[in-house]
C-alpha cells in the first residue's frame, strides 16, 4: 500500500459522494457472464425459429421471410428474459423452471403480434408449436453447457469473486461454510467488527481497495449500530451481503440474494458510484439559482416589511454546525428582536424539547409582527437558497443546528454531520415544531441518511410544499 493512498474520509464532500470516478468492482466478469448469455440465447432462438420455418407447415409471410421480423421478434424475447432476471447472477440463471416460462410468454406474444399484423398470412400454429419446442431445448442445453463450462473455469481459480468477511470470530466458520457452498469467490480476507470502528474503518477501507475486494460479506451483528458505513461500501464500488438475525430486509436500498441455499441482504454497488449524489447536487445548484433570481421581487418586499416593523437588520446571520462538524454562516430573514440570542439565556428554563439539545419554544417573546408571519409560511428561510448556491447546504438534509445544540450532541448524533444540511428535510416534513424530543429528530435524520435516493428527496422536497401550505407545526 503506498504511502499516498487518499483515504475514504479525506477530501469526501458527503457521506453519499464518492472520492473519484469509480465502477462496480466485478463490472467486468457480470458483464462478460451477461453478455455471452445474451449471445447464447439470441443464437438459441435463431436455431430455433430457423426450425421451424424450415421443416413446420410452410407458409409466406413477412415474419417468415423479412429479416427486420426476425430481428424484432428476437429483441423482444431477449427483453422478456431480462425482464424475468434470468440474466442475473448464481440461482436465477439456472432457474429453469423461469427460462421455460420466459420463452412460453415470449412465443405466446409474438404469435398475437403475427396476427395483429396481418391475420391473413396468418403463421401456421405448427410453425409457431415447433418454435416453440425448439427454442425452449435450446436455451435450456445451452444454458446448461454454460453453467456446467462456468463451474470448471471456477474450480480452477478462473471467473471468482473476490471477497472479505467481516463477523465475528465465533462465526466465522459457519458463514465461510455456507459462502463457500455457492464455489465462486475467493477469500481475501476476514476481520472482525472493531475493524468498523472508526478509528480503525480508514485502514480496512485501504485493504479492501488493495486486494481489489468485489463483495463483503457482513454479520448483522457487526453493521446493526453502524448502518450508515453502507455508504462508503456503496461509494466503493463493493457489494454488501448482510447475514440477517431474522429474515427481513434491514435496509429498503437491499434485495434478497441467495448465497449458499440462504437468503442475504444484498446492498449491489451502483455501477458508477456519486453519479446520484451529483445529480442532486446539479440540481440545487439550478434550482437554487433560478430561484433566487425569480424571486428577487419578494426579497425586496420582506426586506421592507422586515424594516418598517422593527429596528435592525434584514438579515439574521448565525453560526451553524455543517458537514463534518465545521461552521459556516446561515442566512435567513429576522424573524426576532435584534439582541434575540443574548435573550435566549433567561428563556432556557422555558424550552419545550424534553432532552433540552436545541431550543424551541411556542410563543416565544423574541419573534416580531412580521417575523411570525415569515415564520408560518417558512418565507425566513428563503436566504438559504445563497448557503445552498455556495454549496453549504443543500435543499433537502437535516437541518444545521447551532454550535449551542451541537454542544450537548452524544456521539450517535453525529452522524448528521456526515451529510449536507438541508433548508427542509424528512423533519420538517414529519411534525416540523410539534416534535418536542431530540431523539425523534434523530431517528428521522437516520432514516433519511441510510434510505437516501433521488426519488426520496423529490418526495421530501414535494412534501414540503404542503406542509408550509398547511402550516402544520409552525411556529
Amino acid at each position: 500500500m503506498s504511502d499516498n493512498t487518499i483515504t475514504i474520509d479525506n477530501f469526501k464532500p458527503d457521506l453519499r459522494s464518492s472520492n473519484s470516478a469509480t465502477i462496480q468492482r466485478g463490472l467486468f466478469i457480470r458483464l462478460l457472464r451477461v453478455t455471452l448469455l445474451i449471445c447464447l440465447d439470441v443464437v438459441s432462438l435463431n436455431l430455433a425459429w430457423n426450425i421451424a420455418v424450415n421443416y413446420a407447415s410452410p407458409l409466406q409471410s413477412d415474419w417468415t421471410t423479412n429479416s427486420s421480423f426476425l430481428l424484432l421478434s428476437l429483441g423482444i424475447q431477449v427483453a422478456i428474459l431480462a425482464i424475468t432476471g434470468v440474466y442475473r447472477a448464481g440461482v436465477h440463471r439456472r432457474d429453469y423452471f423461469s427460462l421455460i416460462k420466459a420463452v412460453s410468454l415470449s412465443s405466446i406474444l409474438l404469435s398475437l403480434i403475427a396476427y395483429a399484423y396481418d391475420p391473413t398470412t396468418y403463421i401456421a400454429r405448427s410453425t409457431y408449436l415447433l418454435y416453440w419446442i425448439a427454442s425452449v431445448t435450446a436455451i435450456c442445453t445451452t444454458r446448461f453447457l454454460f453453467n456446467l463450462s462456468t463451474n470448471f473455469l471456477r474450480q480452477n481459480g478462473v471467473m471468482r469473486h473476490s471477497m472479505f468477511l467481516i463477523a465475528d470470530t465465533h462465526q466465522k466458520e459457519q458463514l465461510m461454510k455456507i459462502i463457500e457452498k455457492d464455489d465462486c469467490y475467493t477469500v481475501r480476507g476476514f476481520a472482525d467488527s472493531s475493524c468498523l470502528d472508526w478509528a480503525n474503518r480508514e485502514k480496512t477501507f485501504l485493504t479492501l481497495r488493495s486486494q481489489n475486494v468485489e463483495e463483503v460479506f457482513i454479520s448483522w451483528d457487526s453493521i446493526k449500530n453502524r448502518s450508515f458505513l453502507c455508504w462508503h461500501f456503496y461509494n466503493a464500488g463493493i457489494t454488501v451481503h448482510i447475514l440477517p438475525t431474522e429474515n427481513r430486509l434491514p435496509f429498503s436500498t437491499s434485495r434478497f440474494s441467495l448465497i449458499g441455499g440462504l437468503p442475504f441482504p444484498t446492498i449491489a454497488a451502483p455501477i458508477f458510484a456519486g453519479v446520484d449524489f451529483g445529480i442532486k447536487r446539479l440540481f440545487d445548484f439550478c434550482f437554487s439559482l433560478i430561484l433566487i433570481i425569480l424571486l428577487a421581487p419578494v426579497y425586496i418586499s420582506i426586506a421592507i416589511l422586515i424594516k418598517l416593523d422593527s429596528p435592525g437588520s434584514v438579515f439574521f446571520r448565525q453560526k451553524r454546525v455543517g458537514l463534518h462538524r465545521k461552521e459556516f454562516l446561515i442566512w435567513k430573514f429576522r424573524t426576532m428582536i435584534t439582541d434575540a440570542e443574548k435573550v435566549q439565556a433567561s428563556l432556557e428554563a422555558k424550552n419545550e424539547m424534553k432532552d433540552g439539545v436545541f431550543f424551541k419554544m411556542k410563543n416565544d417573546p423574541r419573534v416580531t409582527r412580521v417575523g411570525q408571519f415569515l415564520r408560518r409560511y417558512s418565507l425566513d428561510e428563503l436566504p438559504q437558497l445563497f448557503n445552498v448556491l455556495v454549496g453549504d447546504m443543500s435543499l433537502i438534509g437535516p437541518r444545521p443546528l447551532p454550535m449551542r445544540d451541537v454542544e450537548k450532541f452524544q456521539t450517535k448524533h453525529f452522524i448528521r454531520q456526515e451529510v449536507l444540511p438541508g433548508i427542509t428535510g424528512l423533519w420538517q416534513v414529519s411534525g416540523r415544531s410539534e416534535i418536542d424530543n431530540f431523539d425523534d429528530v434523530i431517528k428521522l435524520d437516520m432514516n433519511y441518511i441510510e434510505n437516501w435516493s433521488i426519488l426520496l428527496d423529490l418526495r421530501i422536497f414535494l412534501r414540503t410544499f404542503r406542509v408550509i401550505l398547511q402550516k402544520t407545526g409552525a411556529y
